[in-house]
């Protein structure tokens, strides 16, 4: 893409005989959030430590904020800002003093960051803090002041790592608009998370990732429309035999698909019509009716078990 803040093109990166990052290609354009998703060990961190220039690459090529990677990391890390997946803020420093200080790392002089901090820190609703430590800041205050010092250099390009784990549904919608913004006035985004929700949220594209590949990539809906049925049926309760015999009997014979997971049988449909009837006058076991979405084809993609 001509222009793109980020171009990985064949990216391959080893570890001894293990390849973890296999042929992976995505691009990043101005003023737009990409979200690059995965379950653990998928190769997602490692894809970003090369975007980087922290870990050389084996085969393909990148380009950050127009220059070569691994070649001028250094000076393409200068328009990169970076959200990591916890958060290191400096506790002997007060907010303001956390943002000036890290200024200092990109040769921003002391004025201009002087001038800067009371936007940062608004931008993060943290005015009322400038003065306080880190430790008398809830958790959802420390991921929004490292959201701000992520922007003292006012980057091309905001990598987020994990933006919102642990955070109440106030603070994560809070930063949802704080990004919603940064892309809105053109400054590129590229998100990890496991929230499939904030990435349909917050994502003009879009792709999922595993075992070192792109296995599927578009926007939220392309990706949605292309890979999974429409429609879903959650079913759970009691019947003969659990709810895997109902399966057997009938969520193969009533969905196109049917998946277990625990005690709750997903059946997945072009026409949920049949099924909800029989449901209506199954005792005992109880539904969700809903859209499929890109929890669902994650799940598909990359399978149910669990990922340590």
């Amino acid at each position: 893409m001509t222009g793109a803040t980020l171009a990985i093109d064949g990216l391959v990166k080893r570890y001894g005989r293990q390849t973890v990052v296999d042929g992976v290609s995505l691009t990043v354009a101005p003023g737009e959030c990409f979200a690059l998703l995965g379950p653990n060990g998928a190769g997602k961190t490692t894809t970003l430590r090369c975007a980087l220039g922290l870990s050389t690459p084996d085969a393909g090529r990148i380009t950050l904020c127009g220059e070569p990677v691994p070649e001028r990391a250094r000076e393409a890390r200068m328009h990169t800002g970076v959200v990591p997946q916890f958060d290191n803020l400096d506790p002997d420093f007060s907010c303001a003093e956390n943002l000036e200080v890290f200024g200092r790392y990109f040769g921003i002089d002391r004025a201009t960051m002087r001038a800067r901090t009371p936007e940062l820190l608004a931008f993060a609703g943290l005015e009322a803090k400038a003065e306080a430590r880190i430790d008398a800041l809830s958790g959802g205050m420390k991921r929004r002041l490292t959201l701000a010092r992520a922007l003292v250099n006012q980057p091309r390009l905001l990598v987020l790592d994990e933006p919102t784990t642990g955070l109440d549904p106030q603070a994560r919608h809070l930063i949802w608009e704080r990004l919603r913004r940064l892309t809105a006035s053109g400054t590129s985004v590229l998100l990890t998370t496991h929230f499939m929700d904030e990435a349909e949220r917050l994502a003009h594209r879009l792709a999922i990732m595993d075992h070192g590949r792109i296995l599927a990539n578009g926007t939220p809906r392309e990706v949605i429309a292309a890979h999974i049925e429409p429609v879903v049926v959650e079913v759970h309760g009691d019947w003969p035999g659990g709810i895997a015999a109902w399966a057997q009997t009938h969520g193969h014979t009533l969905a196109r698909r049917c998946e277990l997971s625990a005690d709750t049988a997903f059946c997945y449909t072009d026409d949920a019509g049949p099924l909800l009837a029989h449901l209506a006058e199954a005792g005992g076991l109880r539904y969700l009716h809903r859209p499929a979405n890109l929890e669902d084809v994650f799940l598909k993609l990359t399978g149910r078990d669990l990922r340590d």
